[in-house]
């Protein structure tokens, strides 16, 4: 009994332990960039030794590849969660839905926005494979499920389409291709200008560029949003 509770509370210690690791680092990249982020840096914070700080992360790589696969995963259970909530048989509802979740994520988590499509971390050595791989490939088929369901309103703009399976990163194929394997080269291009539309937005959202631009950057992303989907030949809600 006493083992039990003392392993527990041990264990217990530890996981907050780590959260505030990882708290600390992201807000050392909030006031400081991504090269803020070193385990000195945030043991001085925490009032820790170097030396007890490499007992949760043996270096700042790991600390690192964590915290993108922390929110990376929150991002995709977000956008994956709009996307199934959203009518099926209505793609526009289901781009927006997708479009909105990736946006309020982002707005409410600017460094984890910052930390998976910003400025990389000086020096980071991504794990074989790439950091977070699962939520890597859950963001990509989800922004192709978007182009899927869009495909048959759409496919009439890529008439004569010179696009090939040459054209895309075989890392990107490989998430997608197993996914949706009728689908041509071209709907991939297709998720790709969607994303772009999506990311370019939010980015100059993130990093302050629409603060002097405009008092109304909901009414601008929805409006671009409305935009797509019209240009897309997608039918408006019923």
């Amino acid at each position: 009994m006493t083992v039990t509770r003392s392993t527990g509370r041990r264990a217990r210690l530890r996981a907050e332990t780590t959260a505030e690791i990882k708290k600390v680092a992201l807000a050392l990249m909030a006031s400081g960039g991504p090269d803020a982020i070193t385990l000195r840096a945030i043991a001085r914070e925490m009032g820790m030794t170097a030396n007890a700080i490499y007992g949760y992360f043996a270096t700042r790589d790991d600390l690192v590849t964590t915290l993108i696969d922390d929110v990376y995963t929150a991002l995709a259970d977000a956008v994956q969660s709009a996307w199934e909530a959203a009518p099926a048989t209505d793609p526009a509802a289901r781009i927006r839905a997708w479009a909105e979740a990736f946006r309020t994520w982002a707005l409410t988590h600017p460094q984890g926005f910052r930390l998976v499509y910003g400025d990389p971390v000086p020096g980071y050595q991504a794990p074989e494979g790439g950091p977070a791989p699962d939520a890597a490939r859950r963001v990509c088929t989800g922004l192709t499920a978007l182009a899927a369901a869009a495909w048959p309103h759409a496919r009439h703009l890529y008439d004569g389409s010179t696009f090939d399976w040459s054209d895309f990163d075989p890392g990107l194929l490989a998430k997608v291709r197993p996914a949706f394997p009728d689908l041509p080269p071209a709907a991939v291009a297709l998720a790709l200008r969607i994303w772009g539309h999506l990311h370019g937005l939010v980015s100059l959202e993130i990093y302050g560029h629409m603060r002097t631009q405009t008092t109304s950057p909901d009414k601008l992303f929805q409006e671009e949003i409305a935009q797509l989907t019209r240009t897309l030949g997608i039918p408006a809600e019923r």
